[in-house]
């Protein structure tokens, strides 16, 4: 199931629930508004401060990092109890009684049981960071905020128990199966030595717990689970600590850019939830809808926008595809080829300012594979590509329409300076983003805290399309959900990155390109074909975080630029999401 799509009903309605239960959960949604706020306030104080007094907030950006890691494993927590936990397996679609039945209990146990290993291992962590001392600010010990890592395993794990089924018999079996997996796996090694098996090792265990992983993907197990787990297995079977996962986990999400994602997403979704959507498909009718084409260029062009500011091409199609689907089909286009410029269109604004993978490549990049991008330069590398592909498919779409004489309607001058009236003030918010962006004034997480504060206030004061205490914090908590899956699997992908770095996978990789692939254009050739296989089985945030620390070492061994190849790498990838079995956009 797609993080973004929304949630089935999982459980008893919220009346049958215990008033305990409701609090609790109403708690944990409150929780993360507060903590998402505190991200928006914190960075936007500082500019606001720095440019009257001065000076800014003592340790605001440290504490706003550390707030990610907030943001990420408790909205992670929340996917699993909503049960969108992201998953790629399509197997289940064809199963039906017990056979589903029993896929569902498996890859829960399977799942449950990694999530469980992985609370261990940040429980493993926390206890070797605590003696060091280090304080984050204002007197608080850094491993207090790092003490939500063992919360958030937990948290999932018991849930992906609690999802197994809708009957305890269910739950049981696959706690059942976690337990034994867990207990199988830490008291065998022990055992071992005990009886003095002295061919015994933890390498002979590596195949077949793949083996058994890849089953419960392909049953249904969601990816950080099969991240996770890969990164687990190779740690332990290795001989390695499988603490330096939840560490990677942590380095990642308190990166001094990360905080940016976020909160341009939330800028994306105050946008999507408001009547931003309605507003700019009637501004780009007005103004372009009586040429020929002029339908499936508004569809082009606003879905561009949309996704460029979400980073979730599904939330775009989702905000926009009940809107512009009848537009499309009332001007003559055949429902195919209707609902393919939708889902197409979704991915299109993945290269422009400020959507979230260039931003997450920049820093993979940067971290992981040595190479020195900033975020504005990654965003002016993919600028003019995303305006080709933008025209491309405008293009496309034009050639797909009825003929133009048929179905044009005449220019209204005066209703198209209406349109654009209304949509004056969130017009605004693309200049606001990009002139802190590229102007210096803010820092990319100042740039996209006040972006996501300025979205906040147009939607909720100007246009009042959200209501302060009741859809303001839906529409955060449905942020920091998406937020929260995304970065728990980029944590445990991470963990795995580091584990074929201190292998010297990369290394080896550079090695072999360089003495099997003669030329530049060969290895742009096989890139190209790779990164399209890549795009039918990863999701592009796992997938930047894994691949990119791989392929930016050997392009730069063939005189590529990694901002080159950050623009090739992020094109195909949008494919990614047209492309079975993952393709979200398709769901």
């Amino acid at each position: 199931m797609d993080l973004i799509e929304p949630a089935p009903p999982t459980g008893v309605p919220e009346k049958a629930r215990p008033a305990w239960l409701n609090f609790l959960r109403r708690s944990e949604e409150w929780l993360l508004v507060l903590t998402l706020g505190l991200m928006v306030a914190l960075p936007t104080l500082e500019v606001v401060l720095r440019k009257l007094a001065g000076k800014g907030i003592p340790a605001s950006a440290p504490l706003v990092q550390h707030l990610v890691l907030v943001v990420g494993m408790l909205g992670g927590a929340l996917a699993a109890r909503e049960a969108r936990l992201l998953n790629i397996s399509t197997l289940t679609h064809f199963l039906k009684g017990r056979l589903l039945t029993g896929a569902q209990v498996f890859s829960a146990g399977v799942a449950a049981a990694i999530s469980t290993f992985l609370c261990l291992a940040s429980i493993e962590y926390v206890a070797a960071t605590r003696p060091l001392g280090k304080i984050l600010a204002y007197g608080i010990p850094i491993w207090t905020v790092q003490l939500v890592l063992v919360l958030g395993f937990g948290l999932i794990a018991a849930r992906l128990v609690w999802h197994a089924g809708p009957t305890w018999r269910r739950r049981l079996a696959a706690l059942a199966l976690a337990g034994l997996l867990v207990a199988l796996f830490k008291t065998l090694p022990p055992l071992a030595e005990r009886l003095g098996w002295t061919g015994f090792s933890p390498e002979l265990l590596r195949w077949p717990a793949l083996v058994v992983l890849l089953a419960a993907v392909l049953a249904g197990a969601p990816i950080f689970a099969a991240l996770g787990g890969v990164s687990l297995i190779f740690f332990w079977t290795g001989g390695d600590t499988v603490a330096a996962i939840p560490l990677n986990h942590y380095r990642l999400t308190v990166n001094p850019t990360l905080p940016s994602i976020p909160l341009f997403t939330l800028a994306g979704y105050f946008l999507a939830e408001g009547g931003a959507a309605r507003r700019f498909v009637r501004l780009f009718d007005a103004w372009f809808g009586h040429v020929r084409g002029g339908p499936a260029l508004v569809t082009v062009v606003v879905c561009a926008f949309f996704t460029s500011f979400t980073g979730a091409s599904g939330v775009t199609i989702l905000a926009l595809g009940g809107l512009l689907l009848p537009v499309l089909l009332g001007a003559g286009y055949r429902e195919r080829a209707a609902v393919g410029l939708l889902t197409g269109s979704g991915s299109l604004g993945l290269l422009f300012p400020p959507c979230l993978p260039p931003i997450l490549y920049a820093i993979v990049a940067s971290t992981s594979a040595n190479a020195n991008i900033r975020i504005e330069e990654i965003f002016q590398a993919g600028f003019v590509p995303g305006l080709l592909l933008v025209a491309l498919t405008g293009w496309w779409a034009i050639r797909q329409g009825p003929p133009g004489p048929a179905t044009r309607r005449r220019f209204e001058l005066r209703a198209a300076w209406t349109a654009l009236r209304e949509t004056f003030w969130e017009l605004l918010i693309p200049v606001v983003a990009l002139t802190l962006l590229f102007s210096g004034l803010a820092t990319p997480v100042e740039a996209a805290a006040v972006t996501a504060c300025y979205a906040f206030l147009v939607e909720t004061f100007v246009y009042r399309d959200l209501r302060l205490f009741r859809d303001v914090p839906r529409v955060v908590t449905e942020c920091a959900l998406l937020v929260g899956g995304v970065l728990l699997i980029l944590g445990v992908a991470l963990g795995f990155t580091y584990y074929l770095i201190d292998a010297q996978v990369p290394d080896r990789a550079v090695e072999w390109a360089t003495a099997t692939l003669k030329s530049r254009y060969t290895f742009l050739l096989a890139v190209n074909l790779f990164l399209l296989a890549v795009g039918c089985l990863m999701d592009i945030y796992s997938a930047i975080v894994v691949v990119v620390p791989l392929l930016v070492p050997m392009a730069t061994a063939f005189g590529i630029e990694p901002l080159h190849l950050g623009v090739i790498f992020l094109a195909n990838l949008e494919l990614g999401y047209l492309t079975p079995p993952v393709g979200m956009n398709l769901f």
